[in-house]
């Protein structure tokens, strides 16, 4: 399959629910296809950890897009990049970051419009969805742009201004709209009601189940880093086990050497 219809797939699963158990490394990337998912996306701050570094931002672009490389290696399904705010404040920054990200193979990126912890203003978060979509259209890619805008996410939960961002966001260019920060299912209605694009929820722990939220229409779920969490959760509890106990009850259960080896070559 060409980057071309890698792309014009990826745009196509969101006709449907499209679900997304983020991946962070080839590895993850490979079981996850494995598993059944239709397609791939990168959670960043299970990216950031895999390479030692903080979310929000923290991460270096080289080692970023070397992840995103083998990734897409292995990946036969399309593939979507979190680059988080960019990877750079000008324009031009973000346009190389979306030349960069396309040509290592992701056919969607996610772009959040929060930076420092606080929300750019809404005009100047649109014209950097306006870049990237002009970026992406001169690497001949109809990328699928996610654009994220984060109010409920920093606490300052505002339907309006969510509600507006995400129509200047369309307007300047964006595929569909990422609303992390609300599970609600009356507010996951009220915003699926008003955006007039497929709109991605943020799951997770202790949020409503995937038919529950499709019902309230949603058209994308994703796991984000809450996967990742889990995983290193369990490598711990494992660990613990066999430093303090000396048994292997955490172990039970895997994927042996000869299966994940088979996922590779």
């Amino acid at each position: 399959m060409t980057q071309t219809e890698r792309a014009a797939a990826f745009h196509d699963l969101h006709d449907d629910l499209l679900v997304l158990p983020n991946c962070w490394d080839a590895a993850s990337a490979a079981v996850i296809q494995h598993a059944g998912a239709k397609a791939l996306a990168t959670s960043s701050a299970a990216v950031a950890w895999s390479l030692g570094a903080q979310d929000g931002n923290m991460l270096d672009r080289g080692l970023m897009l070397e992840h995103l490389q083998r990734i897409c290696a292995v990946a036969k399904v399309p593939v979507s990049c979190d680059v988080e705010g960019g990877f750079g404040d000008s324009a031009a920054d973000l346009a190389e970051t979306t030349r960069l990200v396309i040509e290592a193979g992701a056919v969607g990126v996610n772009l959040e419009d929060a930076f420092d912890g606080a929300l750019r203003p809404a005009d100047e978060a649109a014209d950097r969805v306006r870049v990237v979509r002009e970026a992406a259209e001169a690497a001949g890619v109809n990328l699928y742009l996610n654009a994220r805008t984060d109010g409920y996410l920093l606490g300052a939960a505002d339907f309006d201004d969510a509600v507006a961002r995400a129509a200047a966001y369309l307007d300047a260019g964006a595929s569909g709209i990422f609303v992390p920060g609300v599970t609600d299912l009356d507010e996951v209605t009220r915003l699926t009601d008003a955006i007039d694009a497929p709109v991605n929820i943020l799951t997770g722990p202790g949020a409503p189940a995937i038919p529950a939220l499709k019902k309230a229409g949603a058209w994308r779920v994703s796991a984000g880093s809450s996967l990742a969490g889990a995983i290193f959760g369990h490598v711990e509890r494992a660990t613990r086990e066999l430093l303090e106990v000396g048994t292997y009850d955490e172990l039970a259960g895997p994927r042996s050497w000869g299966e994940m080896n088979s996922l590779f070559g």
